[in-house]
């Protein structure tokens, strides 16, 4: 079975003064019975990697260039996430896709870079609103599940997080037969892919207005291994209102 992991999306949010709900999170965690991850803005990773050093909580980047060098200005590479303390990178996250032109084929070549230099590449998916009220959400997954994820994949490098876009930050939430439709697609054809061994290894993640008040109800659904969380991340309290019923759903 997949280990359940909360991650924390800081998106372009956070500067030093944040920095006091990361000693918040340690302190509320010192042995969490899951994976805890925050993916803070570059500007922070490497002091938030020495502050997380001696603590059960990961640090992650927010995407990485397919070079490992090279004259890309403003651009960072998994090798320079590694080196600032990342274990893991969020990758094709739909604000990248849209704001970048991010495509599935790069999406798999970051991600393949992501795992050469030894991060964990957490690859988002996820249908607009207008491609589910068109009926084609299980389309669309499937496109971006063959496109974004490589050949080679291993479940101890890969993290699945199920996105739909038109439910980040906006408040809306999927109904919850909706997301088990969705995750249950997801794992199947991982499956049929992968093979059943590295399909149920793979954590599958839920995104997009993930709170407190609704964490329980989505951890219960079949094939929820944890969240992807955007706003609710910036906060320890707000964070931990997340991560306690996760703990308990691994619990059960």
């Amino acid at each position: 079975m997949a280990r359940k992991l909360a991650a924390g999306n800081w998106k372009m949010n956070g500067t030093s003064a944040s920095l006091a709900e990361i000693d918040a999170l340690v302190a509320a965690c010192p042995a969490p019975e899951i994976d805890i991850l925050i993916c803070p803005p570059a500007t922070l990773l490497s002091r938030m990697a020495a502050q997380t050093k001696d603590s059960a909580i990961g640090i992650g980047g927010q995407t990485c260039h397919v070079a490992a060098k090279g004259a890309h200005t403003g651009d960072i590479s998994a090798d320079m996430l590694v080196d600032a303390g990342a274990s893991a990178v969020i990758l094709g996250h739909s604000e990248r896709r849209t704001d970048h032109s991010e495509d599935d084929a790069s999406v798999r070549a970051q991600a393949q870079a992501a795992v050469a230099a030894g991060l964990r590449a957490i690859i988002c998916i996820g249908e607009t609103e207008a491609q589910r009220d068109d009926g084609v959400t299980l389309d669309v997954i499937a496109e971006q599940l063959a496109g974004s994820i490589p050949d080679d994949a291993t479940a101890e490098a890969l993290v699945v997080a199920y996105e739909p876009v038109w439910a980040i930050g906006t408040g809306k939430v999927p109904t919850l037969e909706q997301i088990a439709e969705v995750h249950d697609f997801i794992r199947a054809e991982l499956s049929t892919r992968f093979g059943e061994s590295i399909a149920n290894a793979t954590p599958l993640l839920y995104g997009g207005s993930v709170k407190p008040a609704n964490a329980a109800d989505i951890f219960a659904v079949t094939n929820v291994d944890g969240a992807l969380v955007g706003g609710a991340s910036l906060k320890a309290q707000d964070f931990l209102g997340i991560i306690t019923p996760l703990e308990q759903s691994a619990a059960d």
